[in-house]
C-alpha cells in the first residue's frame, strides 16, 4: 500500500535510438531471452525482415515471426499470446507502430510478464515507453487502458526507419506530444495520482516541460527532414521528444482532457481515418479553452501547430459541420467515469467538452490567416 503523497517515475530500463539501430536488435534483445515472437504488420516486415532475421540469428536468439493485424483488441492479444504459448517463448517483441507495440506489452502481460521489447519505425506515438496499452474495440473506438506491471524492458527506435516513413507519422506524434506538458501541469496543479501510481516527481515535470520545449525549437525542422527522408539532429531530438520524453511525462504526470477527448472523439465514425495524436490535437484546443488560457497561449498552440501541418480545426479530423447530437455524444465518451478528462482540476460534463469543441473550432478558424 502506497503512503497518501507519494512521488513516483516510471520507466523503461533500457532505451536505444539512432540511425539504423534495429541492426543491434539480435545483441539488445539476447540479455533478456534467447526465444522471441516479433510482432510486426505484413508493411513493417516488408522494411525490417532482413535486419531483424539477420541480429536475431547472429545474437543466437530464436525467432518467430507473426503478422499483426492491425487493431490492439483483446481478440488480437489473446490470438498472439496463444502463438508466443505456442513457441516457449520468453521474449515477445513489437515493431512498427503504437497498436502493434501496445499488443506486445499486453500479451507479454498475459503471459505472465515475459520480457517486452518495442521497437517503433515511425515516431507517432509514445506508446513505446509506457507500462500500459490503449485496447480498442473491433470498431476501432477505445474501450479501455490496460496497465501493467512494468514498462517495456527495452525501447529501440530506428530513425532511419522514422525518417523513411511518411511525414504525417513524426507530425503526429508532435501531437501526442505536444499535449504532454499541457496535461501534466494540469495534473500537478490539481494533485492528480499519474497512471505511475503516485503524484508526479520534480523531474518528471521537468521532462514533460522539456518535451513542450523541443518541439517548438525543433519540430518544423523535423518536419521537413522527414519530408526528405533524411535523418538531422532536428530529427533525432524531435524523436526522442515525441517517444521517450512524451512517454516519461505522461506516464509519470498525468494525462488529462486532451487524452479524455481523444477518446471521445473516436466514438465517432468520421474520425477514424485520423491519426492518433492528430485527433489529441484537437483535444490539446478544447483543453485549452476550458481552462479559459488566454490568447497567447492559444496562439502559440495554434501558430506551432499550423507550421507542423497538425489539424486545428473540426473540419481537419473529419467533422465538419457536426451536429450537437454528435459532439454531445463525444463529450459523454470523454467524460465517462474513469476518463482521464475527471484529471481537470474542476468538474467537465459532455456538454462542456461540446462547447469547448465549437469555441475552439471557431477560434481556430478566425484567426487561420493570421
Amino acid at each position: 500500500m502506497k503512503t497518501a503523497g507519494t512521488r513516483m517515475l516510471i520507466s523503461p530500463p533500457t532505451y536505444v535510438q539512432g540511425a539504423h539501430a534495429m541492426h543491434d536488435l539480435g545483441e539488445h534483445t539476447a540479455r533478456l531471452g534467447g526465444n522471441a515472437v516479433v510482432l510486426a504488420d505484413r508493411g513493417v516486415w516488408g522494411l525490417v525482415d532482413k535486419a531483424v532475421t539477420d541480429s536475431l540469428a547472429a545474437a543466437g536468439v530464436r525467432l518467430t515471426k507473426e503478422v499483426f493485424g492491425g487493431l490492439c483488441t483483446q481478440k488480437e492479444i489473446d490470438r498472439v499470446a496463444a502463438v508466443a504459448e505456442a513457441a516457449g517463448a520468453d521474449v515477445v517483441i513489437g515493431i512498427g507502430g503504437g497498436t502493434a507495440i501496445d499488443t506486445a506489452k499486453a500479451v507479454g502481460h498475459a503471459r505472465g510478464g515475459i520480457a517486452v521489447v518495442s521497437a517503433p519505425t515511425v515516431a507517432s506515438t509514445d506508446a513505446p515507453t509506457s507500462a500500459l496499452a490503449v485496447i480498442y474495440t473491433e470498431d476501432g473506438a477505445f474501450e479501455r487502458y490496460s496497465f501493467f506491471r512494468r514498462n517495456p524492458n527495452l525501447v529501440l527506435v530506428d530513425t532511419a526507419l522514422v525518417a523513411g516513413a511518411p511525414s504525417r507519422f513524426i507530425v503526429s506524434g508532435m501531437g501526442d506530444a505536444l499535449a504532454t506538458w499541457y496535461e501534466a501541469r494540469v495534473c500537478v496543479a490539481a494533485h492528480r495520482t499519474a497512471m505511475a501510481g503516485g503524484l508526479a516527481t520534480e523531474a518528471a515535470l521537468s521532462l514533460a516541460r522539456l518535451c513542450w520545449e523541443t518541439l517548438m525549437e525543433y519540430g518544423p525542422q523535423a518536419r521537413l527532414a522527414a519530408e526528405q527522408h533524411v535523418v538531422t539532429p532536428a530529427l533525432e531530438k524531435v524523436t526522442e521528444a515525441n517517444t521517450l520524453l512524451s512517454g516519461l511525462g505522461f506516464e509519470s504526470c498525468g494525462l488529462a482532457a486532451a487524452h479524455g477527448i481523444h477518446n471521445g472523439l473516436t466514438v465517432s465514425h468520421r474520425t477514424h481515418g485520423m491519426m492518433h495524436g492528430e485527433k489529441v490535437n484537437i483535444g490539446t484546443l478544447a483543453q485549452l479553452v476550458l481552462e479559459g488560457a488566454p490568447a497567447e497561449e492559444l496562439d502559440t498552440y495554434l501558430k506551432f501547430s499550423r507550421a507542423v501541418g497538425l489539424p486545428t480545426t473540426l473540419a481537419e479530423v473529419g467533422l465538419g459541420d457536426p451536429d450537437r447530437d454528435e459532439l454531445l455524444a463525444i463529450g459523454r465518451a470523454a467524460t465517462a467515469a474513469g476518463e482521464t478528462t475527471h484529471n481537470m482540476p474542476f468538474p467537465v460534463t459532455a456538454g462542456m467538452v461540446a462547447d469547448a469543441l465549437i469555441a475552439g473550432d471557431a477560434y481556430a478558424r478566425a484567426t487561420a490567416g493570421g
